[in-house]
């Protein structure tokens, strides 16, 4: 086997395919590696940042519909859970993409791919369209969410361990900083008067941009390759389905809440729509601002830790946001759930960080060392992120159903609120149970020597 110090460096920005890739060595890393891979993760930031642009561009859209368009709150929750439950199926096969097309070639292809829901969004959205015309085109609107996956399982690729909380949670928060981009945007055209098709119409060549520098300025990895066997063994890890409950409590969050948002302000408070997005961005922005900070922080003190601190402010969080719903406190509100758009954003970071460092502590715990670990864990840990993404984004879906039966019951979204309490309650007691409360257990030598590995994903 050639030493990984001795592989051929990486082909020229104009190069497509890299034939071997070993971000784990050192000196490889230092004179080719890092320059290739920040490149490659600065313009699936960009792909992906449009991605998610795209598919939240319906909780905006939806604020531009007003009474002439004959939608009920509950039609609007329903049709924003449509899209979300989209974006969370397709994210499953866009993660085996990555190694079917190239990293590369998939970005170009994804990016393209929203030009559908754009324009046809672009088409029908008038007053007179039928509600059904309106959930299909939605539908489309949820491939956006789908970049994410694709983008995570190829930066996933091109970064070592040891950097890869700081480079997945700036790929992912880049991504997510789409959703207060456009609800900006959203806030101008409002303020301008202006309508839905606007909105549409500024992202168009925007989506075309994206595609053409991934062509010009990204890489294809050979030797990534979809594993079904490797599939099969992250569907089949217990941690794939843990992780994927938590991310359901950060991603869920933060996805859901940017869709359901500004509905809430609206039929809660009566803000008009404008008063609406001229706050409904901030949330989101900080959210996504911060997500490369919990991913940071759980490089430098164990994402477990960070997790667990995370849900506990969650909690906290959403207990004020259930006595200002009561008290009708639009102030206190729109504070507290600022709060929990960052705490779900900070969770977002951690979270997926502990994705990789939990699979290369199984590998060390297998026996594996050095170069045969970090393949063990590169390989389980590229398989389960896009399931884990999925299953994360269905917590979106789930957030604006809770709503819209919320508002159904209640009038308001305090009953919603108590729900989600209970389960960031339920996320805390997982995160404590599986993956801190073992790392101190004492007892027989087989539980000693399954909690080092468990110490150890906790402090990655």
């Amino acid at each position: 086997m050639t030493a990984p110090s001795t592989a051929p460096a990486p082909p020229s920005r104009g190069g497509r395919w890299i034939q071997q890739w070993d971000p784990e060595d050192e000196t490889f890393w230092k004179e080719t590696g890092e320059k290739v891979a920040k490149r490659n993760l600065l313009f699936s930031v960009l792909s992906e940042h449009i991605g998610f642009s795209i598919w939240t561009m319906w909780s905006v859209l939806v604020l531009f519909m007003g009474p002439e368009y004959g939608l009920t709150p509950a039609d609007k929750f329903l049709l924003t859970s449509m899209v979300t439950l989209v974006g969370a199926v397709v994210r499953v096969p866009y993660t085996f993409a990555v190694a079917i097309f190239g990293g590369r070639n998939w970005t170009i292809i994804s990016a393209g791919l929203l030009l559908i829901p754009t324009v046809a969004a672009f088409a029908v959205i008038k007053p007179g369209t039928s509600f059904n015309t309106f959930l299909l085109v939605g539908l489309l609107a949820g491939i956006g969410g789908g970049n994410f996956a694709s983008s995570m399982t190829n930066i996933n690729a091109f970064f070592p361990l040891r950097k890869k909380g700081w480079a997945l949670g700036l790929n992912a928060g880049g991504g997510n900083i789409g959703v207060p981009v456009i609800q900006l945007v959203a806030l101008a055209i409002i303020g301008a008067s202006g309508g839905p098709r606007v909105l549409l119409g500024i992202y168009i060549p925007f989506i075309v941009v994206a595609a053409v520098l991934a062509a010009l300025f990204m890489n294809n990895i050979e030797n990534v390759k979809n594993d079904t066997g490797a599939a099969k063994d992250a569907v089949k890890d217990g941690h794939t389905w843990i992780m994927s409950f938590l991310y359901i409590g950060t991603f869920g969050s933060f996805i859901g809440y940017s869709f359901a948002f500004g509905q809430v302000l609206t039929n809660q408070f009566g803000r008009t729509p404008l008063e609406a997005a001229y706050v409904t961005f901030i949330g989101p922005l900080l959210g996504s601002l911060i997500r490369p900070v919990g991913g940071a922080l759980a490089d430098k003190y164990g994402g477990a830790k960070i997790t667990l601190y995370n849900y506990v402010g969650m909690g906290v969080a959403t207990a004020v946001l259930i006595a200002a719903s009561m008290q009708k406190s639009l102030g206190l509100f729109t504070v507290a759930f600022v709060v929990l758009f960052v705490l779900s954003g900070l969770g977002n970071g951690s979270t997926f960080k502990m994705i990789p460092g939990i699979f290369q502590t199984k590998a060390l715990a297998k026996g594996l060392e050095g170069e045969a670990a970090a393949a063990y864990g590169r390989r389980l840990s590229g398989a389960s992120m896009g399931l884990i993404g999925a299953v994360g984004a269905l917590g979106g879906v789930g957030i604006n159903l809770a709503f819209r039966q919320s508002f159904l019951s209640y009038g308001s979204g305090t009953g919603a609120f108590v729900a989600f309490l209970a389960f960031y309650a339920a996320c805390f007691v997982v995160t404590w149970a599986v993956y801190l409360r073992r790392s101190a257990a004492k007892g027989q030598a087989t539980t000693a020597s399954e909690a080092k590995p468990q110490l150890s994903y906790a402090e990655v």
